[in-house]
């Protein structure tokens, strides 16, 4: 069975074709800066062995039909004969609100619910584009969408709820929806795996950290809290997100600086975090400047780390007994200095990471706490284009 993954973000188009009998990647891709004066398609045959082979163009692609239109013409010229030879196609949607608890074979309802929560998050309207082009061009081929915040609708009502008046969740289901639940259920998964339990089994912090940052406390192998909110904006710093500040600062910004909403929201979402204080939005810039000796960007990082630490500290309390850390994504697989910063000063509640272990460059999940440490700390790399094939599949054969 080959199932086609499409991730329709704000300005890109990340795609993956797999062999699902084997779960190898046939081809992948990446449609870049859509909609500006000049964009890029990078596309990859058989991404995962010897003989791989990339290609990149530039090119003008003004919208999202045209990005599913390259993605097309790129699978066509090698990777399939025929689009009849894609047996489902599954979507990441962001933003399902209370709408959906798992992943649905798409119709027409599903479509028009998903486009009645773009209100909840309208920077990734682009979504249901990928959805309606998607319908368009693959004829009667299944779609399935996945959704990121299914994973966190097991959040009890007092972690979810905010204390606002009540008649905002009521009226317009203001809440916190959370964000990376398709990473942070495969890491969880995966990590009980790795321990020999079942996922019922085992308490866990599960860290994503790449451009955009979040955590769960997961108990029993469900999520029980996490970072982000009713946006991705919420909870730790990120590479241009700020996360977490203190609400009374944007009508000071509207009186103090004649700021209007949309400038504010547009300065918290992409001139802040890392770029804001260090002047780049890339931890490995970061890294480059801090050892020159630039302040800012010393400040950064401990920023950065500190953040993490503090909601390390919040989930044990929450959780109470915690069989392992989980550090993934970008940042949480490859950063060995944000790792340790992160976990500095935490051996008291049991959380000893070894330096050596944490330096050591390695693929697959690997243990980098001291010896005897009692909480387990794992780098388990994400997949989330394998978490959202497998969905489909699932969801394709239920409804055979």
């Amino acid at each position: 069975m080959k199932v086609l993954v499409i991730n329709c973000g704000s300005s890109s188009l990340k795609y993956q074709l797999r062999d699902m009998d084997d779960e190898s990647v046939l081809a992948s891709g990446v449609v870049e800066r859509i909609g500006e004066p000049m964009g890029r398609i990078t596309h990859t045959e058989l991404p995962e062995a010897d003989e791989a082979e990339k290609h990149a163009e530039e090119r003008p692609i003004p919208d999202h039909v045209e990005a599913m239109r390259l993605m097309v013409e790129k699978l066509l010229a090698r990777a399939v004969s025929s689009l009849d030879e894609i047996d489902a196609i599954g979507h990441r949607v962001v933003q399902g609100g209370e709408s959906f608890s798992h992943p649905e074979l798409v119709d027409d309802r599903v479509v028009e619910t998903i486009r009645a929560n773009i209100p909840l998050a309208p920077v990734h309207s682009s979504n249901t584009t990928g959805i309606v082009e998607a319908r368009k061009i693959f004829g009667d081929t299944p779609n399935v969408v996945v959704f990121d915040t299914d994973f966190h609708l097991t959040m009890p009502d007092y972690a979810f709820m905010y204390p606002l008046p009540l008649s905002f969740y009521k009226d317009l289901k203001v809440r916190k929806y959370g964000f990376h639940g398709t990473s942070h259920k495969y890491v969880s998964r995966k990590a009980a795996q790795y321990l020999g339990k079942d996922p019922s089994e085992v308490n866990l912090i599960t860290i994503h950290l790449g451009n955009g940052c979040s955590m769960d406390a997961v108990k029993a192998g469900k999520c029980v809290d996490t970072t982000m909110g009713l946006t991705p904006l919420a909870g730790l710093m990120m590479g241009t997100r700020c996360g977490d500040i203190d609400p009374a600062i944007l009508p000071f910004l509207a009186k103090h600086a004649s700021m209007t909403l949309d400038e504010i929201d547009a300065a918290m979402n992409f001139r802040s975090g890392l770029l804001g204080i260090s002047g780049t939005g890339d931890m490995r810039d970061v890294h480059a400047a801090r050892a020159g000796g630039d302040d800012n960007a010393r400040l950064a990082f401990e920023m950065f780390a500190y953040r993490v630490k503090k909601f390390i500290g919040s989930f044990l309390a929450v959780l109470g007994t915690v069989n392992a850390l989980v550090f993934t994504a970008g940042i949480g697989e490859n950063d060995a200095d944000v790792r340790a910063e992160a976990c500095k000063g935490l051996e008291p509640l049991g959380i000893r990471i070894d330096p050596v272990k944490n330096a050591k460059r390695a693929s697959g999940i690997r243990e980098i706490q001291a010896d005897g440490g009692p909480v387990k700390i794992l780098i388990v790399p994400t997949n989330e284009e394998l978490e959202i094939a497998r969905s489909t599949v699932a969801i394709v054969r239920q409804n055979a």
